[in-house]
């Protein structure tokens, strides 16, 4: 953690949906202001749950410090410096037409364009685009010292690192003007389609500009034409600062084989690109009980409760009276021993497979029904902080038949 989160460093926490990515990203921000940095941050997440957790009246665009009593209350050091905010997509964008557009005749017609509203609002990776533009403006500004990004949702979290090159490629002013003339002529639109290669970018940009494709277009582009170059320099910027040494990138991946497999995808991409994880985080592992126990090491018993169950299980059938409901029981028993103790096998055998200088971290399912409130927000944070000997306690507690030996294992023992 201590490497993980650094002064000026951004850390950008990816995964696809529904593996609890703002969660983590939360928690990463409670452990980095822990540390005694100035942190901010970033989320996604429209839902007021995460809001509501923080204990905020409102979060937006600007960000919000917690205040002292609401870290008080979570059993945090008051004194901790921690902001959030909530992407705001479209703010993002028309701070950049603001920014970069010096006339106001064009930046109202920029604003006001079908092509420009549709594109903010629909192309794919516009979120991802926004959030990297806030990103790279806090650090630019050097507003804080450490900023968390809970990446949008995706269907492949490797949508979010490819948004600054997808829109350069869209918006590049040299390929733009070579298409299409900056006029309109007797409401004509001349269009240079003298390669195939503008013809594809034609049908790219005509996916999203609705009715009278082309003078939107144009109209848009005649507008942008003396500040796109300034555009496509800020993306190249944006994208330079993704890829510097500055950035930390965490995966957020679960124990079910499909998330992991789809981690696994995602570190093989990330490679043959030239970008490197700094961490993964497997979240919902085991529960809060267990986890405990093994994090004060083998011998610690942590799955004891499991070697129980057995046991237990012989003595309810000696015990109970016919149709007592008891055999239901032990059938539901059985089955939670079974899927804790795979579960442990899975998640050693994918630490196994893992590049041996890549971190594995573990982060517990939340108790209480998953509620979110800023007090579990810091347990999470404190298992991703103190938690990453537990898998080595987990398989030293295991029976032989439950577990992968990851003793035996060549790489990787010595991080768990």
């Amino acid at each position: 953690m201590k490497d993980l989160l650094q002064k000026r460093t951004i850390v950008i926490v990816l995964g696809t949906g529904g593996v609890g990515k703002t969660t983590v990203a939360a928690a990463l921000g409670i452990a980095g202001a822990q540390t005694g940095l100035d942190t901010a941050l970033i989320t996604v997440d429209p839902a007021r749950r995460l809001r509501d957790a923080l204990g905020l009246s409102r979060l937006g665009g600007d960000p919000v410090r917690l205040r002292r009593n609401q870290l008080a209350g979570a059993n945090l050091e008051p004194s901790l410096r921690l902001s959030a905010m909530m992407l705001d997509v479209k703010g993002a964008w028309d701070g950049l037409v603001e920014r970069l557009v010096p006339n106001a005749s064009s930046r109202k017609r920029i604003l006001s364009n079908p092509f420009y509203q549709r594109l903010t609002a629909e192309f794919a990776g516009s979120e991802a685009f926004a959030a990297m533009q806030q990103i790279y403006n806090l650090h630019r500004d050097q507003r804080f010292e450490l900023e968390i990004v809970d990446t949008p949702p995706a269907a492949h979290a490797f949508e979010f690192l490819e948004a600054p090159a997808r829109f350069t490629r869209l918006l590049d002013s040299r390929g733009a003007r070579w298409i299409f003339a900056p006029s309109l002529s007797a409401g004509r639109v001349a269009v240079k389609l003298a390669s195939q290669a503008a013809r594809f970018v034609l049908r790219e940009l005509e996916r999203f500009a609705g009715g009278q494709v082309l003078s939107t277009i144009s109209d848009f582009f005649a507008a942008a034409a003396e500040s796109v170059d300034a555009v496509v320099d800020q993306l190249r910027k944006t994208e330079q600062l993704m890829r510097s040494s500055a950035v930390r990138f965490v995966l957020v991946t679960t124990t079910q084989e499909d998330r992991l497999r789809q981690a696994r995808e995602l570190i093989a991409e990330m490679s043959r690109d030239g970008l490197k994880l700094a961490a993964i985080i497997v979240n919902r592992f085991l529960d809060e009980r267990t986890m405990r126990k093994a994090i004060e090491g083998p011998g610690s018993g942590a799955l004891r409760h499991l070697d129980e169950i057995p046991k237990l299980s012989e003595v309810m059938r000696r015990n109970a009276a016919p149709h007592s409901g008891h055999e239901e029981l032990i059938r539901h028993l059985g089955r939670y021993r079974s899927l804790r103790l795979t579960e442990v096998k899975r998640v050693a055998a994918f630490a196994r497979s893992l590049p041996s200088d890549l971190p594995l971290i573990l982060a517990p399912e939340l108790g209480e029904g998953g509620d979110h409130n800023l007090g579990t927000l810091a347990r999470v944070s404190g298992f991703i902080a103190d938690g990453t000997p537990a898998l080595r306690a987990l398989e030293a507690a295991a029976p032989p038949d439950g577990i992968v030996n990851l003793a035996s294992a060549r790489r990787g023992v010595k991080r768990f």
